[in-house]
């Protein structure tokens, strides 16, 4: 390498931009967000596709193939204690979970977004409103919490995405507050402000959007502690109420065979640590890119 001036060699080599610490975290970023492309897809597009694929109904039983290993027969997942394809109940099963999951973080960052940032803005008695609720909520215990809920009303799955979405608004609005403060203090708010905007308007059209992007990183990294919470429900019994297979009912219904067929709650569990492992690296890789 020469220099623009002198023509004479740099001391500064490619290997040493290679090993600068920029250089560095650009690619652990691509890294993390290329495997987590990857698991996540793994998992998703399966789930997506369950219905035309060339697999069982998960419902399916045969029983005089009960708990055949993987890979046997045609089964890719083994059947479980009543013969059922496993693979095809994992997929399906994974449908329900999904849905929830996904349904549940859009209602709370929707919630906490709104709620968090008219706190953050207005402040006054909306701010201590919401910081009051947030303190009340977040010394609940969150898993007794959920199941008080679920007792109480059913465990239909509108209402575990309610209570799971319940449970997560604490995270986005107290994000949203955060990034409010520091907005409204910028220019372009008292601008907005000496042009006629009402403040509502002005929190609406201006300050949301330019905080939507670092609270929607909060919302993805959300769905995979859902998806957790929804199989941790189903596993206590508290999920959705059958024929739903989610992926919590799967293993609680095969850990009485763990010890003989450790592919009944193995694969499951497998299925559900692939997907969280790749939602978190797919959200950090983009925090760190903002």
């Amino acid at each position: 390498m020469t220099t623009a001036v002198s023509g004479r060699p740099s001391a500064v080599t490619p290997a040493h931009l290679a090993g600068a610490a920029a250089t560095r975290r650009r690619r652990s970023r691509r890294l993390k967000l290329v495997a987590g492309s990857i698991c996540t897809a793994i998992v998703v597009l399966p789930v997506t596709l369950a219905g035309v694929l060339p697999i069982p109904g998960s419902d399916e039983q045969d029983l005089g193939a009960r708990r055949l290993p993987p890979l046997t027969d045609g089964h890719l997942f083994g059947t479980d204690q009543l013969g059922r394809d496993l693979l095809a109940r994992v997929l399906h099963g994974g449908q329900v979970s999904l849905l929830i999951g996904v349904l549940a973080v859009l209602v709370s960052g929707l919630v906490g977004v709104l709620a968090g940032s008219a706190a953050g803005y207005f402040g006054g008695w909306a701010d201590a409103v919401v910081s009051r609720l947030l303190e009340a909520q977040l010394s609940l215990p969150l898993l007794m919490m959920l199941l008080l809920v679920v007792a109480l009303f059913g465990a239909s799955v509108p209402v575990i995405t309610v209570v799971i979405a319940l449970a997560q608004w604490p995270e986005v609005a107290r994000l949203s507050r955060s990034l409010v403060l520091v907005e409204r203090e910028k220019p372009y708010v008292d601008a907005a402000r000496m042009l006629g905007l009402r403040r509502a308007g002005v929190l609406a059209v201006h300050v949301i959007p330019n905080i939507i992007r670092r609270a929607g990183l909060v919302v993805l990294l959300l769905l995979a502690q859902a998806v957790l919470l929804e199989s941790a429900l189903s596993y206590l019994g508290a999920g959705p109420e059958r024929p739903f297979a989610t992926w919590g009912r799967i293993i609680s219904d095969g850990q009485d065979y763990i010890t003989t067929s450790w592919w009944l709650v193995t694969l499951p569990g497998l299925v559900i640590v692939l997907l969280v492992v790749g939602v978190n690296l797919v959200g950090d890789a983009l925090y760190e890119r903002r």
